[in-house]
């Protein structure tokens, strides 16, 4: 009898000191059978539409062995979109999609949270749908990115939203929370980091207000402390998560003041306590330093680590950073990519498939669903 591929994983755990890895564990209202999570990965296979399909449902599905599955960033209205081929989850279109994914994943024994992205001004006007692009303030990013017609345009000034424009997007995160549930996802995780909106608030560099949004830490953290209390109120603390980036000083959100970062995010971390977060997803070089456990301790929520952008979560590394209490749960980037059955490899302490960088990005099936599983 062939076993499902998440009990496959379970039944077959390689050392003692392994153990823990492949040990189920409780993030809110999501119940993971292991601690292995796949990181939210860009890669843009949903067209102008931005209808989740075939290939996202293979994708996705093909991945259920992983104890918790995050999503590409989604955005929750045109006006956050990002990049060409980004999902959305705004129209009834896009929802009936997502729902087709989690159906699939859920078939096949995993869980799946979706991570709501709103791009702020890591945008271009041609792909927003309204003429311009937002942010705190009026401070382009640095960089380049992919236009409508597939050519490449610089990052423009964005307009500096108005409070009554901040209100509004509360509201769309709170809308899309709501899609994702209704769609049949097991939860949302609210994107504030890597340099798109809500981390863009966060930082001195990408917000210069003086009003009730910036200025002191605590005005820095206020958005996004808002946007989770009110999905929290929306669809349940359970099934809300965050995703912060910490010191990652990525498209021009730059975090290099060690007496302000650490203001801020105790702040953030303070801001959060009381709601009882399912999880806080923590991207940073140095998972087992201060400045991630510290907030851990004062957000009081499960923490699922991943050790930075670009660097390879490697599965010794996954082990450790178990095994010595250092988070509930371990994300995983590009070993999951080219590998959809990592879980199961893990556990054998099997070979591992390289991802190949070239087809990250791109519309087809190639990178995307066709690596070898084991089997």
């Amino acid at each position: 009898m062939r076993h499902p591929p998440a009990l496959e994983a379970r039944r077959n755990p390689v050392t003692h000191a392994s153990e823990k890895l492949f040990s189920p564990v409780t993030l809110g209202a999501v119940e993971l059978s292991n601690r292995m999570v796949m990181a939210p990965l860009t890669r843009v296979r949903a067209g102008e539409s931005g209808v989740p399909n075939d290939l996202h449902v293979e994708y996705y599905s093909q991945r259920a062995s992983l104890g918790l599955i995050v999503t590409e960033g989604t955005f929750p209205i045109l006006e956050g979109r990002s990049w060409i081929g980004q999902p959305g989850i705004e129209t009834a279109e896009q929802i009936a999609g997502w729902r087709r994914v989690a159906d699939a994943v859920h078939a096949a024994g995993g869980r799946i949270v979706l991570q709501i992205m709103h791009g702020g001004r890591i945008s271009h006007p041609s792909l927003t749908g309204t003429g311009r692009t937002v942010a705190p303030s009026a401070i382009a990013a640095p960089g380049e990115v992919r236009v409508a017609d597939g050519s490449k345009a610089e990052l423009p000034v964005p307009a500096a939203l108005t409070l009554d424009e901040i209100r509004g997007v509360v509201d769309g995160f709170v809308t899309a929370s709501r899609n994702a549930i209704e769609a049949g996802l097991d939860g949302v995780e609210i994107h504030s980091a890597n340099g798109y909106l809500v981390h863009q608030f966060l930082a001195t560099t990408s917000n210069t207000r003086t009003d009730a949004y910036g200025g002191s830490p605590a005005n820095r953290a206020r958005l996004s402390v808002e946007i989770l209390t009110a999905v929290a109120a929306a669809i349940g603390a359970d099934r809300t998560g965050l995703r912060i980036s910490p010191e990652h000083n990525i498209q021009g959100v730059i975090e290099d003041d060690a007496e302000d970062l650490a203001a801020t995010y105790t702040a953030l971390a303070e801001g959060l306590a009381p709601l009882g977060l399912a999880f806080v997803d923590i991207l940073h070089a140095d998972p087992t330093g201060d400045l991630v456990q510290q907030f851990r301790k004062s957000v009081q929520a499960p923490v699922i680590v991943n050790s930075g952008f670009g660097v390879v979560t490697t599965r010794q590394e996954a082990f450790d950073l178990i095994e010595g209490g250092h988070a509930e749960a371990v994300a995983i980037g590009r070993p999951v990519i080219a590998n959809p059955d990592l879980a199961v490899r893990w556990a054998r302490d099997a070979a591992e498939n390289a991802p190949d960088a070239s087809t990250f990005y791109g519309d087809s099936a190639a990178g995307y669903t066709d690596y070898p599983t084991l089997d």
